[in-house]
């Protein structure tokens, strides 16, 4: 059995100013070098989940739902994360692709420090116990479509957008 030779990789200088995935980084790099990378996109994945929070909490904060009432505001903030979603993955693709840490500061940061699924859970789970189940389904059901809709009528409306714009 014949092994096939490894391709020549990037030096590392040159790998570290090419924009990253957060969630999945299949490059191989020394563990100095990783450590220092991995530090660098936790940092700005930490500075942008305090501002997205932050943002979740104060919107939150103006707009409670009552006990048993439909939860209108994380509906709200999650379609709107979503929809915020659907822009920034069609410029960061198409406009910004070589800004290395965009995609970690805003997208995993700021909108997933925004959008708040665990809510939506906590949501469900309590207007069912609250015998609230008629709301709870149709908070279950309208959720995730306002939330895929969104991206996609925003990915596509910045994509036509971006497009339109570049000769």
């Amino acid at each position: 059995m014949e092994i096939a030779p490894v391709p020549d990789q990037q030096p590392a200088d040159a790998a570290a100013r090419e924009p990253i995935d957060s969630d999945v980084d299949l490059r191989q790099a020394g563990p100095s070098s990783r450590r220092r990378e991995d530090a660098s996109v936790l940092a700005v994945i930490a500075a942008g989940g305090a501002i997205g929070a932050t943002a979740r909490y104060l919107i939150g904060q103006a707009w409670p739902s009552p006990m048993g009432a439909f939860p209108a505001g994380t509906l709200a903030i999650n379609v709107l994360g979503c929809a915020l979603i659907g822009v920034l993955m069609v410029l960061i693709t198409d406009v910004w692709s070589r800004q290395r840490l965009t995609r970690p500061f805003l997208g995993t940061g700021v909108l997933g420090g925004f959008t708040t699924f665990s809510t939506y859970t906590l949501d469900i789970q309590r207007l069912a116990a609250g015998a609230h189940i008629r709301t709870a389904l149709l908070y279950l059901a309208v959720t995730p479509i306002g939330a895929l809709l969104a991206v996609w009528v925003t990915a596509t409306a910045t994509r036509r957008l971006v497009n339109w714009r570049t000769p």
